[in-house]
């Protein structure tokens, strides 16, 4: 993958298929302390101890259809080469977090490409009812978009609909830089 928004859709379709309710994507930037990070947070089945220590193995994964899992431990690997850091805490029936860091000037850092694109496919793809976060932060400026606050704005109106998609992308595209542009 050569976005980092690729690695975020794959991390959390896990927590989708986790059945996850809700589900919490922070991505913070310090300029001054030239970091990015990443928490994905949900309230998924959560996992054992066991599937915990084993969950950064290529060689382990949850799908029946597939023996190799590898969004995990690409992601684990690529905060190490950027000089940052991954964790993970999960508790079986309280959900996951995932905490990545990375040095935001790092050389081996993709760029973050479409955050818009990626809650697009994400609200999309997604069950009926499923509630996403999006928290961008750029120091001190910050966007926020919720899908329970834009359910209650469309009054029934389903997320998945053309014309709400496109807009979901858009605002968030434009929340974005404006938070971005805010800095400069």
């Amino acid at each position: 993958m050569n976005e980092l928004s690729l690695y975020i859709l794959d991390l959390v379709q896990n927590s989708v298929t986790a059945g996850a309710k809700h589900i919490l994507i922070s991505v913070s930037s310090d300029t001054d302390k030239d970091t990015l990070t990443v928490v994905i947070e949900d309230d998924g089945c959560g996992m054992s101890k066991e599937l915990l220590q084993k969950v950064t193995s290529p060689f382990t994964t949850t799908r029946k259809t597939r023996k190799v899992g590898l969004g995990i431990p690409m992601i684990m690997q690529l905060c190490e080469m950027c000089e940052g850091r991954f964790s993970i805490k999960s508790e079986p029936g309280k959900g996951t977090v995932l905490t990545l860091g990375f040095k935001a000037s790092h050389m081996d850092m993709p760029p973050m490409g479409s955050l818009g694109e990626t809650m697009l496919s994400l609200v999309n793809g997604s069950p009926e009812g499923l509630e996403f976060v999006l928290e961008y932060r750029v120091d001190e400026n910050e966007f926020r978009f919720d899908t329970q606050e834009v359910r209650a704005m469309l009054d029934g109106v389903p997320l998945n609909t053309p014309e709400v998609l496109s807009w979901i992308r858009d605002y968030i595209t434009e929340g974005i830089e404006e938070t971005r542009n805010q800095e400069q």
